[in-house]
């Protein structure tokens, strides 16, 4: 009496790749990697530009910022680096909860550059404040919020609150705009 053959081992089985699955080349994320250095290394030297006023009191000054973001971006760019020379890969999605087939919503778009373009035109006539509700709420609306009423307050209360952190806390100036001009801490 004869055994059966043995089966095929399944490269899954043992805890490897599928032994159809192609081995990418890690280009893309090397080519990530060194695009968030250099936006690093860029925001780096720009916020060396940043003219300081002689004499400012604040304890933070407008360069901490630059420097703090462009200092992450690199010490991350060098870490993805490190570990994409060491064998690790990003893992590619399976798939999205999205339909590839359906068309562009042109009209969300629509609504979405509008919305930033009424940013840009209230900034100055309205005010940060009212400009920055206008954007979240309108983009949120846009992107079909139920309760748009919420995301309008929501807003006001984020541009309220970059307000006062950049003119109060920083000393950088955002424009207050109308309603709020009166009031000194806006005027950082």
């Amino acid at each position: 009496m004869t055994s059966p053959a043995p089966a095929p081992r399944d490269a899954t089985a043992s805890g490897g790749a599928p032994a159809s699955a192609p081995v990418r080349a890690p280009i893309g994320e090397f080519v990530f990697a060194g695009v968030c250095a250099a936006l690093g290394v860029y925001a780096i030297v720009g916020a060396g530009f940043i003219r300081v006023p002689p004499g400012s009191a604040s304890v933070l000054g407008p360069r901490v910022f630059p420097y703090a973001v462009g200092l992450l971006l690199v010490a991350a760019s060098v870490a993805v680096i490190v570990q994409v020379a060491r064998g690790h890969r990003g893992v590619p999605d399976d798939g999205e909860d999205i339909d590839p087939d359906a068309p562009t919503d042109w009209l969300t778009v629509a609504k979405l550059v509008a919305c930033f373009l009424t940013q840009l035109l209230l900034i100055e006539w309205a005010g940060w404040p009212f400009a920055v509700m206008v954007l979240f709420g309108g983009a949120a609306w846009s992107l079909g919020a139920k309760r748009w009423w919420a995301a309008l307050l929501i807003g006001l209360g984020l541009g309220l609150t970059t307000q006062l952190v950049f003119g109060a806390w920083l000393g950088l100036s955002l424009p207050a705009g109308p309603l709020l001009d009166w009031i000194p801490i806006f005027h950082g």
